[in-house]
């Protein structure tokens, strides 16, 4: 596959295969956006038990668990537009079939948590494919300003558009969000289908076995990465503990609507977008081990506040703190794992590092369920908060001299 590039009198630019990828991107994430906001909101029309509610939040992360190690094997072995595009066709037949029984009324909480985790399989695939995907279609100058516009893209698409439009179209019929999703899901395929093709070299590949074994070890012995994989478990578990019943906070203790719903959520994406637009100088200006420590710390106290929050506009000014140093942590850390990992693993050790740090949501999930039953729906955030300071103070130590090994 020749590399996305067009040349002009003054300087290179993205051409069309880069820009159909992009196009693709854009009109997935608005999609997505949508489902998320009216996957908890068609939860809570079946059932208010917030056990309940979290096992179709559980079901959606149990792919990166159980089928993380493989998929990212699988994406080194195949042809990545044929993974991408097969993904996405899957995943709008599976959408397709939430929304229509959804119409009829006969969903129920065991058949979206099955539907969830099949979602959440081809979402696997898909990302690591799309991820893997980008150097071949774009040349190393362009890198960094293609994966911008991916990450500005995708941020306005699913946190901005998609969320505020999935409760409104929720509100006026509970399957119309589904059916848009679905939409999102064959019009990306369709696009992505017409990339160029890369011919790649006929290699042995090891055993799949042997080669998840290799990023496991690589990812083992980095003292760094390894703390950095095991802390974003402990968060991503204590996020999913707080947010798994945040829908039933914000509409049964804050009495917000559904359209409201969505607008918190789309409030709370600002917080994201400005993280991206700014987090590369604070890095540059304060450097990435007081960056990471700040969004850790910052990101423990918020969480406590948002448990206490007095009303809607408090909930969403934290949640836009959140998104902005959740923004910070991901950027840093993406950053570290690029510079210490060579090419040729950095697939398979992103695997790994991925199940280690988003396998434990379900379990987070499930915990921030039966806390919210058991306590309230305010209690899971706190106790979130003071868990991720907890595992923050304790791996504090190995993360400063580790980085200032580096």
């Amino acid at each position: 596959m020749k590399q996305d590039v067009t040349q002009t009198d003054t300087e290179p630019r993205l051409s069309a295969a880069y820009w159909r990828l992009w196009w693709a991107t854009g009109i997935n994430s608005i999609g997505d956006g949508a489902f998320a906001a009216a996957v908890p909101l068609l939860a809570v029309t079946i059932t208010r038990d917030p056990r309940l509610v979290s096992v179709v939040s559980a079901a959606t992360y149990l792919p990166w668990l159980l089928l993380s190690l493989p998929a990212g094997a699988l994406v080194d072995r195949h042809d990545r537009v044929g993974l991408m595009w097969r993904s996405q066709a899957i995943q709008a037949v599976i959408v397709s079939g939430i929304a229509i029984l959804a119409a009829f009324g006969h969903i129920g909480i065991p058949v979206l948590a099955v539907m969830a985790f099949g979602l959440g399989a081809c979402e696997i695939v898909f990302a690591g494919a799309a991820h893997a995907i980008l150097p071949d279609i774009v040349a190393k100058p362009l890198l960094h300003k293609a994966n911008g516009h991916q990450q500005t893209i995708a941020t306005i698409g699913s946190q901005f558009l998609g969320p505020p439009l999935g409760s409104l179209l929720f509100a006026v019929a509970v399957a119309s969000p589904f059916g848009m999703d679905a939409a999102s899901f064959a019009l990306s395929a369709a696009l992505l289908a017409a990339l160029p093709r890369r011919r790649r070299r006929r290699i042995e590949h090891p055993p799949m076995r042997t080669a998840i074994a290799e990023g496991l070890r690589r990812l083992a012995r980095h003292r760094l990465l390894r703390t950095l994989a095991i802390l974003l478990g402990v968060n991503t578990f204590c996020g999913q503990l707080g947010n798994v019943t945040l829908v039933l906070l914000a509409t049964r203790t804050l009495h917000l609507d559904t359209r409201g719903y969505g607008l918190l959520l789309a409030g709370a994406a600002v917080g994201s977008l400005l993280g991206g637009l700014v987090s590369a100088r604070i890095v540059n200006r304060v450097g990435a081990l007081p960056a990471l420590l700040t969004a850790l710390a910052t990101n423990a106290v918020v969480f406590v506040g948002i448990g206490l929050s007095p009303n809607a506009i408090v909930l969403g000014a934290l949640l836009a703190v959140n998104g902005f140093v959740i923004t910070l942590w991901t950027i840093v850390t993406v950053s570290l794992r690029q510079q210490a990992v060579p090419s040729e693993m950095l697939g398979r050790v992103n695997s790994v590092y991925k199940m280690l740090g988003w396998g434990l949501i379900p379990l987070g999930a499930l915990a921030g369920g039966l806390v919210a039953h058991a306590f309230g729906l305010r209690a899971p955030y706190p106790v979130a908060g003071v868990l991720r300071g907890v595992a923050l103070l304790i791996a504090m130590p190995v993360l400063i001299r580790a980085m200032r090994d580096q």
